[in-house]
């Protein structure tokens, strides 16, 4: 994945997401504080029916979705590559993929 391949080679962050890595990690660090806060005001709020941690787990950690972001903007690839190279464009129906 895009994400693991700049943890491993940060120095071609600037090729790959068009920002330094030190700019990402910083990014990252406000993406993440920022999610956390609205995860938790949302659920502050939120009437619950059924137990907490039930539904769809995400695919993406927060880290990646920002990663994921950066990489369609700079590179502007089509959404079939961009499932491909980060994992998230297919479908189950059954056992079948779609």
């Amino acid at each position: 994945m895009v994400f693991d391949y700049i943890q491993k080679y940060p120095h071609r962050t600037k090729q790959i997401l068009g920002i330094s890595y030190e700019q990402l990690q910083s990014l990252l660090n406000c993406a993440i504080k920022r999610h956390q806060e609205i995860k938790t005001k949302l659920q502050s709020r939120k009437i619950r029916i059924n137990a907490a941690g039930g539904g769809r787990k995400e695919l993406l950690s927060t880290e990646e979705q920002v990663c994921l972001c950066l990489f369609y903007l700079r590179q502007m690839p089509t959404f079939q590559v961009l499932g491909m190279l980060f994992g998230v464009s297919k479908t189950l129906r059954g056992d079948k993929m779609v």
